[in-house]
């Protein structure tokens, strides 16, 4: 025959892993969507480099005086086709969310001497799970690449 004592300490234990779990439970859930939305963060800053790089292998492969803004545009939003605010519909690189300036460096603004082509890409990014008072909402990414010209 069990003890009464016995049957009064497990029903206590249960409780306390209860309570112990409702109190952690919160965090774990604050803790993976941190993690997650991290991760996309990441996933963004990348997209957006390789649409900077993609946009200066095309503009140095082809300027000689001026480089074509239109084309370099359509190279760049292939990188970025698949952040949620970009999507398939986007053609435009002047506006929301996403940016593209081009221009030609001559040789006195470049490290080496060289003529170059400047390609900057900005990103507007929207948060998976926006914290207010932490952060905004969204996320502003700028990247530049600097790409010699090719002769």
């Amino acid at each position: 025959m069990k003890h009464p004592i016995d049957l009064d300490s497990r029903r206590g234990r249960r409780g306390t892993s209860l309570i112990e779990f409702s109190l952690i439970f919160p965090w774990y859930i604050f803790l993976f969507a941190g993690i997650f939305d991290f991760g996309f963060f990441v996933y963004s800053l990348i997209g957006t480099q390789s649409a900077a790089r993609a946009a200066a292998v095309y503009s140095a492969s082809s300027a000689t005086t001026a480089v074509d803004t239109s084309t370099a545009c359509g190279y760049a939003l292939d990188q970025l086709r698949g952040m949620p605010n970009v999507g398939m519909t986007l053609s435009s690189c002047n506006g929301s969310p996403f940016t593209l300036t081009t221009s030609l460096a001559y040789g006195s603004a470049t490290p080496d001497g060289m003529n170059a082509a400047l390609v900057t890409v900005t990103y507007v990014t929207p948060q998976l799970i926006p914290i207010p008072g932490i952060f905004p909402g969204q996320l502003t990414i700028t990247r530049q690449v600097l790409m010699r010209l090719r002769s």
